[in-house]
């Protein structure tokens, strides 16, 4: 109650100073709907005074126009155009800070942060909570006034033209998306979003927990029934399918099936009880099998890689299959030579594909969460294949595991090479270590280690000094990775030159590259550690990394020369592994040393001691 003994007088909270003119702020409308763009651009961002002479004039003050149609006034009223919209009513207060009341310089920066580190892209999204936290993160880093977030809305949309928004996410827990926008790769918000999934795990409760372990292989399935096992590996994988739109942008989404080939049967003839009519059918039904299995690596649907095995290779009696291809004429194809033989084709361009969209840069940042789940959907993959082919003949599973096996060996080293990489970032972006790393490097004697190497590796004395020149300067440089990935693939290519055109000799000349890098790498290593080096712990990353890494370019140079797909490539090594390892299986430890190893009396003293040094080195795996 207010009487007239106690005054009370009540005081704006906005102070605002009455327009002259009417105040309309409006947005630019699109003037049909071919300007409405389905994709994302990222526009340049100019800011300008609107003075007497611009299109929207500002009377009693500057404004400033963003490029993508927005007006930011700086204090006086923007004059538009009458299709504009008019956000200010005669009895409203005006707004708290938003992004037309921003001045120029403040606005500047806010925008060139966006176009820094987000970029525009089709079939991915981010939550719009995630993005505003950020920027309110960078506001507090650099000491800037933030604005709302509606405003901050206005803002990302003027930037980046025909931004759409969705709600994503299961019941009760979705949150709305910018559609079509993604973190750059090399933005540092990448390790912040890795930072924040790693505490949100660690704040769950032990029984909330997705505990991540190898699925074993299932016991006693028999008749085609599995016992349930199908809902136990579901349960002990980790399972991110739930955030595909999250983890999409760091896949290679779009990339296509190649076509297979046609079966060449070589003038043989099919065998009993098989019609050309089958053979059809097996090659329409694999592709689709393939296909299917595509779909699922993209959307992250581990777990249903089982599901479409056991389904084509008819583990259960049921099938939607049977009908075009019968189970007694998948039998006798799994036994024909062509087929096998056009199956691991298919196979290693399937795989092969598989691994560019999983991993489409092995340099890329990938976040921790993603990489688990690729890492223990590949230590699973040799079980449910073997399980789903339980009543397939030994020809055509002998086939199948090989390929597979490739394809988990592949995908495991290159997600330990993707994180070597990222531990490596951080020691090449450290001035101080690089220094430190530079100081011992130059006390490293490399006349001596080449002295001790060349007997083995045969490697000539200007070639090693060019490398270790080479590798001095890029140090001393203070390269990023990726500067140090292109050195890595011209001293490649310098090597291999010569044998370019020789599909023959190129391969051997290849490993052996590799086996010398690696030998004098070692040295290098054994230096250092003799000599107590204070850099040692990050040369030892270093080196861990470049081996990496030379076997990576050194795999997909074979492959290029051979004509094939560098799963193929590491087929055929899992092939002779699987037949050493069965010829040798009933030898024990102490004799297959004795085989490898070479009798003390015929070697060189200092190749002993390198011996008992490499025993504590870890090899690419």
């Amino acid at each position: 109650s207010r009487s007239t003994n106690y005054p009370f007088s009540e005081s704006p909270l906005y102070s605002q100073t009455p327009p002259t003119t009417s105040s309309t702020f409006y947005e630019a409308t699109p003037s049909s709907e071919s300007d409405i763009t389905g994709s994302v651009t990222s526009q340049p961002v100019s800011a300008t005074a609107a003075g007497a002479s611009s299109t929207a004039a500002a009377a009693g003050g500057g404004g400033y126009v963003i490029q993508g149609g927005y007006v930011l006034g700086g204090g006086g009223a923007a004059a538009g155009s009458g299709g504009g919209q008019s956000y200010s009513s005669p009895n409203s207060r005006a707004p708290p800070a938003t992004v037309s009341a921003k001045p120029c310089d403040v606005l500047l920066p806010q925008v060139q942060w966006l176009c820094d580190n987000y970029e525009g892209a089709e079939g991915v999204s981010l939550p719009r909570c995630t993005l505003y936290y950020h920027y309110l993160l960078h506001c507090q880093e650099q000491k800037l006034e933030p604005v709302n977030a509606a405003s901050f809305g206005k803002l990302i949309r003027s930037v980046f033209m025909g931004l759409r928004t969705r709600r994503l996410g299961t019941r009760g827990n979705s949150k709305y998306h910018y559609y079509g926008l993604r973190i750059k790769s090399g933005s540092p918000l990448l390790r912040l979003m890795d930072e924040q999934q790693h505490m949100a795990m660690r704040q769950q409760p032990f029984s909330q927990k997705n505990r991540i372990k190898p699925v074993q292989k299932s016991q006693g399935i028999t008749n085609g029934t599995s016992g349930g096992t199908g809902q136990q590996q579901a349960s002990a994988l980790c399972d991110i399918s739930a955030q595909v739109q999250q983890y999409q942008q760091f896949l290679e989404a779009s990339k296509p099936l190649p076509d297979f080939v046609e079966i060449d049967l070589q003038d043989r003839t099919l065998p009993d009880g098989i019609l050309l009519e089958h053979l059809k059918a097996f090659q329409t039904l694999y592709r689709e099998h393939c296909e299917a299995i595509l779909d699922v690596m993209v959307n992250l649907q581990f777990t249903l890689v089982e599901t479409l095995w056991k389904s084509f290779w008819r583990f259960s009696q049921s099938s939607d299959s049977e009908k075009r291809l019968p189970k007694s004429c998948l039998v006798v194809l799994c036994k024909f030579e062509p087929v096998l033989r056009w199956t691991r084709e298919c196979d290693n361009l399937l795989y092969q594909t598989l691994v560019e969209i999983l991993i489409p840069d092995v340099l890329r940042p990938i976040p921790s969460a993603l990489t688990q789940a690729i890492r223990n959907f590949a230590k699973s993959l040799e079980n449910w294949l073997t399980g789903a082919m339980m009543n397939i003949p030994e020809e055509m599973v002998r086939i199948k595991v090989v390929c597979v096996g490739s394809f988990s060996q592949t995908l495991r080293r290159y997600t330990s090479l993707n994180h070597l990489a990222q531990a490596a970032r951080a020691v090449l972006q450290n001035s101080a270590q690089i220094n430190q790393m530079l100081s011992d490097l130059n006390r490293v004697d490399f006349n001596n280690v080449q002295e001790q190497a060349s007997w083995v590796c045969q490697c000539e004395d200007r070639v090693i000094q060019r490398l270790e020149q080479d590798f001095k300067a890029t140090l001393q440089q203070q390269n990023s990775l990726e500067q140090w990935a292109t050195w890595l693939d011209s001293v490649v290519s310098q090597v291999l030159k010569p044998y370019e055109h020789n599909p023959l000799a190129f391969p051997k000349a290849a490993k052996v590259f590799l086996l010398n890098w690696s030998f004098y790498s070692s040295m290098v290593i054994r230096d250092l550690t003799l000599r107590s080096a204070a850099s040692f712990g990050s040369f030892h990353l270093i080196r861990l990394l470049y081996d990496e890494y030379m076997y990576y370019l050194i795999e997909h140079r074979v492959a290029q020369a051979k004509g094939e797909t560098p799963i193929a490539v590491m087929g055929e090594v899992c092939t002779t592994h699987s037949r050493s390892h069965i010829a040798s299986r009933s030898l024990n430890m102490v004799d297959e040393e004795k085989e490898v190893m070479e009798p003390p009396a015929k070697q060189p003293r200092t190749n002993l001691n390198l011996h008992a040094l490499n025993e504590t080195h870890s090899t690419p795996p």
